[in-house]
């Protein structure tokens, strides 16, 4: 069934989870506080969308005069949240912000509404007014969201399970892979570990052992090309697990600390070279910012497309030969 879903926020996860949900068959509403990045989404959202017509993705149908039919960008949060079913909060990971969205949410959203938060590490429970409790929870999806499948539920502390069920439905529905998480962790379990490997890389930068492309180098054609197939723990398993238990014991080499920052990335940021939408960060991309995000999302699609006929053998839809 259609619902109405409000999204708050039009940035790099905003603007992409509207047009997830307008794919979707939702009517959506946008809106930001920064009218300039609400005028970029439209052309951001069109060039994904005709990136997933192209690959097959989505059907010839879903043109730009369907996208914006189907999603209305707005300049008020007022406007913006009338008659929402689903409020979903996609800003920045602050919390004082959070908080004073969440209190003018409270203030003009219908009383039934769902309240969905994008957030990748902030709890955002204690900054949820009250008497939104029941009905808050965690929706977390990846960059791109129109491609990558995984959303992280997560129920607020008094949210009522039909919610949480609710959403996990909603998700499935839309063909996505919703995975309900039993309590809320800071970055779920992808970001978890996508954060003990950046921990990794930038000592390995800061130090001087390897150069960006190098370590990419390292990811693309010694773990990538496995990991969709038998991720981490299958490998384990195809590993032989006294094998890892010998590493274990033996292990010589100490993973870095918890870092809190990392000079190279202090460096580059101090330079401007912020990444892709500024035209570089640890590589200079010097290129139209909407061609380079649909020369990733082709790769990533003839990627998906791929993986789909070969199938996986790890995780819930692991496949047997």
């Amino acid at each position: 069934m259609a619902i109405k879903v409000a999204v708050l926020g039009a940035g790099t996860m905003g603007h992409a989870l509207a047009l997830v949900y307008a794919l979707g068959g939702h009517e959506v509403r946008l809106t930001d506080s920064s009218m300039a990045m609400l005028d970029r989404a439209g052309g951001l959202m069109e060039t994904a969308l005709a990136s997933l017509v192209e690959a097959g993705e989505a059907t010839p149908g879903c043109t730009a005069e369907w996208l914006h039919g189907q999603v209305t960008r707005l300049p008020t949060l007022a406007e913006t949240l009338r008659d929402a079913d689903l409020v979903v909060e996609a800003i920045v990971e602050e919390p004082e912000a959070k908080r004073a969205l969440y209190a003018e949410v409270d203030r003009l959203a219908p009383a039934d509404a769902v309240i969905a938060s994008n957030t990748s590490y902030l709890d955002p429970f204690p900054l949820i007014p009250e008497g939104r409790q029941a009905r808050s929870l965690i929706m977390h999806w990846y960059t791109p969201p129109y491609l990558v499948d995984l959303v992280d539920i997560v129920a607020g502390p008094r949210c009522e399970p039909a919610i949480t069920a609710w959403a996990r439905d909603l998700v499935a529905e839309m063909g996505k892979v919703p995975l309900v998480m039993k309590t809320f962790v800071p970055g779920y379990i992808a970001n978890r570990i996508q954060s003990a490997i950046a921990a990794e890389v930038y000592r390995l930068i800061d130090e001087g052992v390897a150069d960006a492309e190098e370590i990419d180098t390292a990811i693309v054609h010694g773990l990538a090309l496995r990991m969709p197939v038998v991720a981490v723990m299958a490998k384990a398993d195809f590993t032989g697990l006294p094998l890892l238990q010998h590493a274990l014991r033996n292990a010589t080499y100490q993973p870095p600390p918890p870092r809190t920052n990392s000079d190279t990335l202090d460096r580059l940021i101090a330079e401007g070279r912020t990444g892709v939408m500024a035209g570089a960060g640890y590589y200079d991309w010097g290129q139209d910012t909407e061609k380079l995000f649909a020369a990733r999302d082709r790769r990533l699609m003839a990627l998906k497309k791929a993986l789909r006929g070969i199938g996986t053998m790890a995780g819930s839809t692991r496949a047997r030969e």
